[in-house]
């Protein structure tokens, strides 16, 4: 295990234009939070810090359309996000904010130190320029052709089709975000942070130094910015939101985004030790201190090349010892959209499963996307629970505890010799620890998971080999062993459980009322770690079965979703050339209805209708096999266009034809009367 003296633990700021959605977890949160979990009980001094990140374009874009103030956007979702951690028990020692006047003196201190060092380029250059609006264009406020892939919506700073990073400038055909129209430009003065003078030391620390230690995504990533060449980056942008340039030639002009948000981990530090009575500086400036910085994948450049440079420049920063960034979590198949709602957002899913956070936590643990993009599925969610929470965890849980209440009373039983399965298994018991902390300090945490529930497995097993319920009226002395040993297995449990599953091991230290004391390290030191004649609690439930009906329920509302999104999508087709009324009376539409309807053999979307217009009753051919079953249309009342002229289809002569229209999933829908009074052969007009 590391000997470090402390650790910085950071977890990506995330941005408040919206709630925390289980992306966001998966990717940063709940493994950062197992880290220093895991450090916390294995005796280390920790510090994991967050906080809201609040600054930057879409925050004005979503307030001007809501017709409030951004200040208005990012204190309603900071406290969304707030709350919503804390309920899940993610573990922050500060959650901070970058609006907070801490974080705007801290940024604009490091600022000015590198400013006044010459650490900056000063550049006067032409931006794109909204004349109505009298405003620069920065980034997220233009819209234009990405100049790499086409796509024809990427935004000033980023496409977000490809990846690529650029100027808004760079873009084909821009147009303004605010309104529209195609910008001028004009010349406005900014600073630049050289990142081309870091390029070599950067190559050095990361691809050279970190080759062995780092994630390959990681290195994979930085190796190709630097081989595509690093370029000096602005670190001022003309906006009236965010931090105000400070010094002299500033005015209207503030901190860009990128470089004011890592800054709220220094600021966050400086809010916890104001707090606490304590010195921020060794967390940040003692070589000694080990920071992680927890992110997903489309943070890499910002805190394996642009925040390292900024802390090179400024000279008394430790740099990250590892940053373990994961893949994308989709959703049901699709990427997660928070714009499109196709998420799961973490303060509903608390609201409908009350009591359940170790389950979320464990089923996006089990399915990180550690090492590639994965797929969050409520089936799966379902049998994590069911299968291996439910059955594995909870279910040797409760046969331990239901069984020492019922041959003991609750009181841990004095164990007699053991034999050599007795002792294979709390040996094995004794290795769990070290097994599942290599796991967590690589930072395989899906991996740990699974090593988890192996401990787990192993309880079970012993309990299914020995049959104690068997013993107990032929070999009784034998039983008090064998059920000291699953209890040791118990306690076990409950020690390393507790990074994974805060809450169910908090439950399962209260039923067997073992101290919270207890280390991580006791488990192999110690032999006992809960002694004859200790009286547990009663059997509680660790886990609940999660039943079909509920994820119906969670599976119906993204299906929602997906028509609402698609409803919003949908090409209105244009309206067809004006003709006169004349050629409308000629159009004979009646109401009739459907009386016989087959399959047109080899065809997919042809039915064979027998239909009573009233006038007569008529076969028409309808390409509608792959919205509706034969068998079901039998009686519909639909509307028939009489007097088209006869056509052979597929060998059948149609006579008409039924009037449909598109639903918003792509199936079609009858055009019908809505009172079923109507007689077949009224005209419609």
């Amino acid at each position: 295990m590391s000997n470090s003296k402390r650790y910085t633990i950071t977890a990506a700021l995330p941005y408040t234009n919206g709630p925390v959605h289980i992306g966001h977890l998966a990717g940063v949160y709940v493994p950062a939070d197992i880290y220093a979990r895991y450090l916390r009980n294995t005796g280390n001094d920790v510090l994991y810090i967050c906080g809201s990140d609040e600054h930057g374009v879409p925050i004005t874009i979503k307030a001007k359309k809501e017709g409030v103030t951004p200040q208005d956007i990012v204190d309603k979702y900071h406290a969304i996000i707030k709350q919503s951690f804390s309920d899940f028990g993610i573990s922050f020692d500060n959650y901070s904010r970058t609006s907070a006047k801490v974080h705007h003196d801290t940024a604009s201190e490091f600022f000015k130190k590198l400013y006044n060092e010459g650490k900056f380029i000063e550049e006067s250059t032409e931006q794109l320029y909204d004349e109505e609006v009298n405003q620069f264009l920065a980034d997220r406020f233009v819209i234009g052709t990405c100049p790499k892939c086409g796509n024809e919506e990427s935004y000033g700073d980023q496409c977000e089709s490809c990846g690529t990073s650029h100027n808004a400038t760079d873009l084909i055909n821009p147009k303004s975000a605010i309104t529209g129209n195609v910008p001028t430009t004009k010349v406005t003065k900014h600073w630049y942070l050289p990142l081309d003078k870091y390029e070599k030391w950067l190559r050095e620390w990361i691809v050279e130094g970190h080759k062995n230690d780092w994630k390959t995504n990681v290195l994979g990533q930085v190796k190709s910015w630097l081989d595509d060449g690093l370029k000096p980056r602005a670190v001022t942008r003309d906006l009236d939101w965010g931090i105000p340039v400070p010094v002299e030639g500033g005015e209207g002009k503030v901190l860009y985004v990128w470089f004011d948000a890592p800054i709220g981990y220094i600021s966050s530090t400086k809010e916890w030790a104001a707090r606490e009575g304590k010195d921020w500086e060794p967390y940040w400036k003692d070589k000694d201190t080990k920071l992680v910085h927890f992110i997903g994948k489309d943070n890499i450049v910002f805190h394996c090349i642009i925040f390292p440079a900024m802390l090179k420049a400024e000279g008394s920063y430790i740099l990250p010892e590892n940053v373990p960034a994961n893949e994308f979590l989709n959703l049901e198949g699709d990427k997660i959209s928070t714009s499109k709602n196709w998420a799961v957002w973490l303060h509903e899913y608390l609201e409908d499963f009350p009591g359940k956070q170790d389950v979320l936590r464990y089923a996006l643990t089990a399915n990180a996307p550690e090492t590639k993009d994965n797929d969050f599925t409520w089936k799966d969610f379902q049998a994590r629970n069911n299968n291996e929470l439910v059955a594995i965890f909870g279910n040797f849980i409760n046969r331990v505890v239901v069984l020492t209440n019922k041959y003991y009373e609750g009181v841990v039983p004095e164990p007699n010799e053991f034999s050599d399965v007795d002792n294979e298994t709390l040996e094995k018991l004794q290795k769990y620890p070290s097994i599942i902390a290599n796991s967590i300090e690589r930072y395989r945490f899906r991996e740990a998971s699974q090593e988890l529930i192996n401990l787990a497995r192993l309880g079970n097993k012993y309990l299914a080999d020995e049959e104690p319920w068997k013993l107990i009226k032929t070999a009784p002395e034998r039983v008090k062993t064998v059920m000291y040993v699953a209890l040791q297995i118990a306690a076990g449990l409950s020690v390393v459980a507790e990074p994974f599953l805060p809450f169910s091991a908090q439950k399962l230290k209260g039923i067997l009322k073992v101290s919270e004391s207890v280390a991580w390290s006791a488990i192999a030191e110690t032999e006992e770690l809960i002694a004859p004649n200790h009286k547990i609690g009663k059997a509680e439930l660790l886990f609940a079965k999660i039943e079909d009906a509920e994820v119906q329920v969670q599976l119906d509302k993204l299906e929602a979703t997906k028509l609402v999104n698609e409803a919003e999508n949908k090409v209105v087709e244009p309206q067809k050339e004006t003709i006169e009324f004349d050629d409308f009376t000629k159009l004979d539409m009646r109401v009739g209805t459907i009386l016989e309807a087959v399959k047109v053999p080899k065809t997919k979307k042809l039915l064979q209708l027998k239909v009573d217009v009233g006038i007569d009753t008529r076969t028409i051919v309808s390409g509608i096999a792959e919205s509706f079953k034969p068998e079901d249309i039998i009686g519909q009342k639909v509307t028939v266009l009489v007097n088209l002229a006869p056509r052979k289809l597929r060998g059948v002569e149609s006579q008409g034809m039924i009037l449909m229209t598109d639903t918003p999933d792509g199936k079609l829908a009858f055009i019908e009367p809505e009172n079923d009074t109507v007689a077949n052969g009224e005209q419609v007009s």
